[in-house]
């Protein structure tokens, strides 16, 4: 075992394998080596940080950067998946990786340029956003199951990769509510296998007697998916309704910042499912100011950035109100709530 291991090993940080091979630690978000700070003085040093970063790069000639870029990305795994001209997307296990932290990284993401990128304000919004996800999905699902507790309980995550901000929701619930917890299915719709494996073999070792999860009924079920083509989600969400289940739907980094207005009408459609469906549903939604809308011209990865403003009439489209929002600089977290109309 190597040292960073070890250290690893003594803080109870858990390792899980992924399909490729190596292991990564298991994201605890309640644990201070994963934990981003949260609070407004925090937020705003973050956002300083980041303002700061970005004046330095737009000083910085164009030609320049990209020499430095392709001279960095030859050394760095990140920075391969993030310039990739051919890449559109973050693939589930490299974006997994980068937001262990630089402390926390292990081979083959331990390079220096990795840890470099990894103590990046960019990166540190990365972490935060999925904290605040995980936090979202985890108020949303007490806040639902606080009149049955015990109810089955579906967390649908979709383009989740390994799905870690659900597998963190239940971690909030277990330490916070765990008289609210009955049978927990995690349903990961996503095109990739490597991500959810990675987040089933996570799950397990979570479940692990003396583990935060352990003795709950949890279970993760990944299902081949294409945004475009809705009827799986479709499926899902009636199997868990005729089933009583209270569905709490999320998608971190995924439909709402990648997807098409189309697209994102017609997933939140499904969950919708006429007022039957999920009665919330938590997403990150890509910033829309200048600073982000040029960091995404210049990177192949296209997310699009709509802000909250382009976003919230999307979600009124499909019966979705926006009830409160977190900002993470590149991101903001949004809860999602089901707007009934008078005839359901």
């Amino acid at each position: 075992m190597s040292e960073r291991t070890d250290a690893l090993a003594r803080d109870g940080v858990l390792l899980a394998r992924a399909a490729s091979g190596f292991a990564l630690p298991v994201i605890d978000v309640t644990h201070p080596r994963f934990a981003v700070p949260d609070d407004d003085a925090s937020v705003g040093a973050l956002r300083r940080a980041f303002m700061e970063n970005e004046r330095g790069h737009a000083r910085a000639p164009r030609f320049l950067m990209r020499w430095i870029i392709a001279s960095a990305a030859r050394k760095s795994r990140f920075l391969q998946a993030v310039f990739n001209p051919g890449a559109t997307f973050l693939d589930g296990i490299t974006t997994y990786a980068m937001k262990l932290g630089e402390a926390n990284l292990l081979p083959p993401f331990d390079g220096e340029v990795d840890r470099s990128f990894a103590r990046s304000p960019h990166v540190t919004c990365l972490r935060l956003r999925m904290q605040q996800t995980a936090a979202l999905i985890a108020d949303a699902a007490a806040r639902e199951l606080s009149e049955m507790p015990g109810r089955p309980l579906h967390l649908v995550d979709i383009a989740g990769g390994p799905a870690m901000d659900a597998v963190n929701a239940l971690i909030f619930l277990a330490r916070s509510a765990p008289e609210l917890l009955g049978p927990v299915r995690i349903v990961v719709l996503d095109p990739d296998e490597s991500g959810p494996a990675f987040g089933a073999a996570a799950l397990r070792e979570l479940a692990q007697p003396g583990r935060s999860l352990h003795g709950l009924d949890v279970s993760m079920q990944r299902i081949a998916y294409d945004w475009a083509a809705t009827a799986p989600l479709d499926d899902c969400v009636a199997a868990a309704t005729a089933s009583g289940a209270v569905i709490v739907a999320s998608s971190e980094g995924g439909l709402f910042e990648y997807g098409s207005d189309e697209a994102i009408v017609r997933n939140l459609t499904s969950l919708h499912a006429a007022g039957r469906g999920a009665r919330a549903v938590i997403g990150s939604v890509t910033s829309g100011d200048e600073h982000r809308r040029r960091m995404v011209a210049e990177s192949s990865v296209k997310v699009i950035p709509r802000g909250l403003d382009g976003f919230a009439p999307l979600a009124a489209r499909a019966g979705y109100a926006i009830a409160r929002s977190r900002p993470a600089i590149v991101s903001d977290q949004v809860e999602l709530v089901a707007v009934r109309s008078e005839g359901e």
